[in-house]
């Protein structure tokens, strides 16, 4: 059954769209909020600049033929009953209020006929900045008849026969504010509903050119990525660096290469262990064979066998326990090595010593094979710091190879130098040496040279030396020709006291 995949999940694009749809409600929102509300203030400063000079037109025509103020004192109520009625004859929104000089109202006809309990003072700051600026600035001040409230305004100063004072006109007053309400009212719904579709026809077309562009590399990468795990472990995303995510198309690509290399490693690993397998299972079952083999005969003829040849079967019998228990040790540490769960110790000890004690150890062994085994420069005692016993088992399996491959009459050195602040330690055979295409590779678990000879190894030995020199951050390289020998040599930091 062919299953078919979608270019990209329904559920970005949803979100996508979702997101769009909550930015176009709140830019429309938006929109209309502060176009209504910068109108509003529009309409009102062009009435007030309209009506700035009203108030001084009050005082210097209306106060010229009569005082503000009777003999007693009292306001002249009169007055301002025809100035009103002429005022609203032309502005039905106009109110006018006498204001003494501290801004206390004294009169005005619109607060007689008002029931609300109005506003008895006004405050002056407002109208010293609108006198000040002549009434070329937007200015609002308080509206008696609404305390609390600021409206639009004309204001000017008096000063008339000892009464000083200001004449404070509200220029939209509460009937022009009703019909400004209505007005604006009618004319915000209109602009709403055009504001809203405009919008959401410019940011639906915005929406589908940004999703499109936004999603136009995601399907690439997507594509690339199911590809990929269809089987296409080559594809990758071309020119990722002129990519608009161009993090994520540089990280896929990335990501891949490491799993392809993780994959290639799992596989010569898999192939090394299979090998590994093999080998030790072979020789695993040489000796053991060998002690079934011998073991049985011991059974067999027990009572016919001679006492030298029953001692020379059980030495047999022991040697072969031997390999098999220092196989099973080889593998043992290679595996720990390998896990990593090997921590050196480091600490300072003489080489030179452990050097004279490893080739006490081997002395009868190459005797036996006929080999000369020495130490040179043995006199200068040589300090270094690292794990001792790492050390002795690198050494151990060097020395141990080299006469293993080295013929009798042979000769198996190791030599001691100093080298600045490092001790060079090589171990040189004059064995049957390494193939040049060998040498590569003899450092590999379970890779053994020489096949065809009966010098057979575990093939740990090397590969346990090198993670041990890995522990140690050092090298060891091996210098060698065929039938001419073969030098092994590291390095080891120096104790520096």
């Amino acid at each position: 059954m062919i299953q078919k995949h979608k270019t990209l999940t329904p559920r970005l694009i949803k979100k996508l769209w979702i997101a769009f749809i909550f930015i176009i409600i709140l830019m429309a929102a938006s929109y209309i909020f502060i176009t209504g509300y910068l109108t509003l203030n529009y309409n009102q400063a062009i009435t007030q600049q309209i009506n700035a000079n009203v108030a001084e037109h009050v005082i210097q025509e209306k106060f010229k033929n009569a005082a503000p103020f009777l003999e007693d004192g009292s306001v002249n109520k009169e007055l301002f009953g025809d100035l009103m009625h002429d005022m609203m004859a032309v502005n039905r929104g106009i109110e006018v209020y006498l204001l003494n000089k501290s801004g206390d109202i004294l009169y005005s006809v619109v607060l007689e006929h008002n029931s609300n309990e109005p506003t008895k003072s006004v405050a002056l700051g407002p109208i010293q900045d609108f006198i000040k600026t002549k009434g070329t600035k937007y200015i609002v001040g308080d509206d008696p008849l609404n305390p609390g409230e600021q409206n639009i305004f004309s204001a000017a100063p008096f000063d008339i026969n000892g009464h000083e004072g200001f004449i404070y006109i509200i220029v939209a007053g509460k009937q022009l504010e009703l019909i400004r309400d209505n007005l604006f009212g009618q004319y915000f719904t209109k602009l709403s509903i055009g504001a809203i579709l405009l919008t959401m026809l410019f940011a639906a077309i915005v929406a589908m050119l940004s999703i499109w562009f936004l999603t136009k590399n995601l399907r690439v990468i997507t594509q690339t990525v199911r590809k990929f795990q269809e089987g296409d472990l080559d594809i990758r995303i071309e020119n990722p660096e002129e990519s608009d995510i161009e993090v994520l198309a540089t990280s896929f690509n990335e990501m891949a290469d490491s799993i392809v290399g993780n994959m290639n490693k799992m596989k010569s690993v898999d192939n090394l262990r299979r090998e590994l397998i093999a080998n030790v299972s072979h020789d695993l079952r040489t000796p053991l064979a060998i002690l079934k083999g011998y073991i049985e005969t011991l059974q067999i003829k027990k009572d016919s066998l001679t006492e030298n040849q029953k001692q020379e079967y059980l030495e047999i019998t022991h040697s072969n326990i031997d390999k098999l228990s220092n196989l099973i040790n080889q593998l043992f540490d290679y595996s720990k090595l390998e896990a990593e769960q090997i921590t050196p110790i480091k600490e300072p000890f003489s080489i030179t010593e452990l050097s004279h004690d490893l080739i006490a150890k081997f002395k009868v062994l190459a005797e036996q094979k006929k080999i000369n085994l020495q130490l040179e420069n043995p006199e200068d005692n040589c300090m270094v710091f690292a794990d001792i016993g790492l050390v002795e088992r690198a050494l151990q399996n060097l020395i141990e190879n080299a006469i293993k491959y080295t013929d009798a009459e042979g000769k198996v050195t190791l030599k001691l130098l100093r080298k600045g602040n490092n001790i060079e330690i090589i171990i040189t055979d004059t064995g049957s040496g390494i193939p040049v295409n060998e040498q590569p590779f003899i450092f590999d678990r379970y890779k053994q040279v020489n096949k065809n000879t009966q010098k057979q190894g575990s093939g740990l030995g090397l590969a346990i030396v090198k993670k041990i020199m890995d522990l140690h951050d050092t090298t060891i390289i091996v210098l060698s020709k065929p039938y001419e020998g073969s030098s092994f040599i590291f390095n080891l930091p120096t104790y520096q006291v």
